[in-house]
């Protein structure tokens, strides 16, 4: 071991220990560097390869030096088998992000990295990255990889609508989704040899705004061999993807069947819905969702406006179901990155723009707060008028913002949400200006008086 390295196992003795029992370990592709302290061994740093039976090794290693927290650096997914041995040992695991650090003193080394984390995690200087218990990271994993099926089946939509547009066949300017109903059945006739567009237009459904000869007069195309057997087999891709989706969902039900009832849905009904029908919209899955996160959050977060089911069963599966993790509102808003930032130097404001962050929690509620352009509700309300203020942008961040506090509330509380209304919400924010210009006209000397009193007065 060089000097500088060496000097790394110096500690500064100003700094209070809070971990004395701490080890650093930094994750690789093919090996894992780990660090304890000075005196546990004959040799501090030692390098584990990445086989299971060499993490069974590292965790040996580490109860034989007495050592009960690890704080962990890594990229990727290498993490992961790692955490849970080590978590599965009794351990104390943290997952540190790498861009608080990344600096080094000194020449950049496997050594050096995992000492440096060693030493800050003794100091009790590192904040473990926030990671749900291991029920709902089962039912995440479900939820991801539904996302991604979901994904992959919008290439092959789009590369249908491409055929089609190619064969001249103008399908999505009269029907407003062309794997609706009405879509889908035009578009098997069409692989199974049908080309009359009369015929074709039969297959509409009563639904469709479009008339019949209109439906005809665009599916009047020039119906390429080559380009029909693109569609067949984009079309039965995009079948496929759909059967691997409902199997998807079958397995998250199930997963949902597995949770505790945290409130017994025979005694505390669930409150009807907002939305009518039975039909689940849009990629939602078609079970009964709504009741089943009711009955194991014990809050129905879907009175909220902006929320689906879907919506909220993202936000479960990133969340949890303790919101003790964060204590207050604001570490909540903080960590998802959508509360105003505070960069002040030298007593000034430099900038309040909201910290990038990376987290699909965010994201959920960004997707909720587009929906509320069109909500006849005071969230609704709220968000058209920083629109109006701020643009779209910053009025999404706005409304995500104060979804996430109402989400919290109810996490928290397990109350129920209840719609003030558009006009309560006007009414509040003209109460709230009228009150600021009162104030405003009473540090210039002047009195405000309202405009009937003024009138009466002239007379």
């Amino acid at each position: 071991m060089n000097k500088q390295e060496s000097a790394r196992d110096s500690f500064n003795t100003n700094l209070p220990l809070i971990n004395i029992n701490a080890a650093g370990i930094d994750i690789g592709a093919d090996r894992h560097w780990v660090s304890v302290p000075i005196g546990r061994d004959s040799e501090n740093v030692r390098s584990f390869a990445c086989f299971t039976a060499d993490l069974y090794a590292m965790a040996d290693w580490l109860h034989q030096c007495g050592v009960t927290t690890v704080a962990m650096e890594s990229t990727g997914v290498y993490w992961l088998p790692v955490y849970e041995v080590l978590e599965s040992r009794g351990l104390e695991v943290k997952l540190v992000n790498a861009h608080y650090v990344k600096t080094v003193p000194g020449r950049k080394t496997d050594v050096l990295d995992c000492q440096w984390l060693q030493q800050l995690h003794t100091y009790g200087l590192l904040a473990g990255s926030f990671r749900p218990e291991d029920q709902i990271c089962v039912l995440r994993s479900y939820i991801r990889q539904r996302d991604n099926l979901i994904k992959s089946t919008c290439v092959h939509v789009q590369r249908m609508q491409k055929a089609l547009t190619e064969m001249n066949v103008q399908l999505h300017r009269v029907i407003s989704d062309i794997t609706g109903t009405t879509g889908m059945a035009i578009i098997r006739a069409i692989v199974a040899g049908e080309r009359d567009p009369k015929k074709l237009a039969a297959f509409k459904d009563g639904r469709i705004k479009a008339s019949s000869l209109e439906i005809a007069s665009a599916l009047t195309g020039n119906y390429r061999p080559e380009l029909v057997f693109i569609l067949q087999q984009e079309l039965q891709l995009y079948e496929f993807y759909q059967q691997q989706i409902a199997t998807c969902d079958f397995q998250i039900e199930q997963c949902l069947i597995s949770f505790a009832d945290k409130v017994d849905v025979t005694k505390k009904t669930l409150p009807k819905p907002k939305r009518r029908g039975k039909k689940q919209p849009g990629n939602a899955p078609q079970f009964d969702l709504r009741t089943h996160l009711y009955r194991i959050s014990g809050v129905d977060f879907t009175q909220i406006n902006g929320f689906g089911a879907l919506t909220v069963l993202i936000l479960l599966s990133e969340l949890g179901l303790d919101p003790t993790r964060f204590p207050t509102v604001k570490h909540f808003t903080s960590w998802l990155g959508l509360c105003p930032g505070s960069r002040i130097t030298g007593g000034k404001v430099k900038s309040s723009k909201t910290r990038p962050v990376v987290n699909r929690a965010a994201n959920a509620f960004r997707m909720a707060a587009q929906t509320l352009c069109r909500s006849h509700s005071a969230l609704g309300a709220y968000y058209r008028r920083m629109q109006a203020r701020l643009g779209a942008p910053k009025a999404i961040t706005a409304a995500a913002h104060k979804l996430a506090r109402l989400f919290y509330r109810l996490w928290t509380s397990g109350g129920a949400y209840t719609d003030p209304g558009i006009d309560a919400y006007e009414q509040q924010y003209r109460d709230r200006t009228v009150k600021y210009l009162q104030k405003k006209a009473h540090t210039l000397g002047f009195n405000l008086v309202a405009q009937s009193t003024a009138t009466e007065c002239v007379s």
